[in-house]
């Protein structure tokens, strides 16, 4: 087989733009999980509250992400785009990893902190938003950037709610130009174009916040 330098460039915007939908599917998942990860990990130091959370974090963990997103979308209403099923879905399901991410990072501050706090006669609001929220985050920030890498490399999954992302977009023009190892082998080279550069800021903020 000879590569088909030619209808690569020709396919190649149709790709991009499936590149688009799975980078915009995955950092609005990603906000969705940053936002309610956190909240479901503040949630859990409340004792019986918290109990209910952990058993809902550990169905949401152990269910796979590709019966999820089937089963949301076969029950939501079909004025709701496939898109938004599939940011959904993806927030939520990596919203139970980030909570416990950020849990690490909570009961990483010192007792002190909180005694201090306490001892102030800090609002429990002033206590998380100036206290320990800040040298909580500061320490995760590594961790919850592994989390944006594996998000974006499970996007493909999405085609299976027949969101057009890059892998829908490559079988797509790969099966109309019977070109399909062109195609796949495009989306592969896309795919390390983002998370290679990803992984390597993601390692050098870990080793900044190293000492922290």
């Amino acid at each position: 087989m000879i590569w088909d330098f030619e209808w690569t460039f020709q396919v190649l915007p149709d790709l991009m733009r499936g590149l688009a939908v799975t980078v915009q599917a995955t950092l609005l998942g990603y906000l969705i999980a940053l936002v309610l990860g956190l909240v479901l990990a503040m949630v859990r130091r409340i004792p019986v509250l918290g109990a209910i959370v952990h058993g809902a974090m550990e169905f949401v963990r152990t269910t796979p992400l590709l019966v999820q997103l089937v089963f949301v979308f076969a029950l939501a209403p079909s004025t709701v785009s496939a898109l938004t099923v599939g940011i959904v879905v993806l927030g939520v399901h990596y919203s139970a990893y980030t909570a416990e991410v950020y849990r690490s990072g909570i009961e990483g501050v010192a007792k002190g902190q909180w005694e201090a706090a306490r001892a102030l006669s800090l609002p429990a609001s002033r206590t998380w938003g100036a206290v320990v929220l800040p040298q909580a985050i500061r320490k995760v920030i590594p961790a919850l950037g592994n989390y944006l890498i594996a998000m974006f490399k499970d996007t493909p999954l999405l085609l299976a709610i027949t969101v057009v992302e890059l892998l829908a977009t490559a079988r797509q023009v790969g099966s109309a130009g019977f070109r399909i190892v062109e195609a796949y082998t495009v989306v592969g080279f896309l795919f390390l174009l983002v998370s290679v550069p990803s992984a390597i800021i993601i390692r050098r903020l870990e080793r900044r916040y190293a000492a922290v």
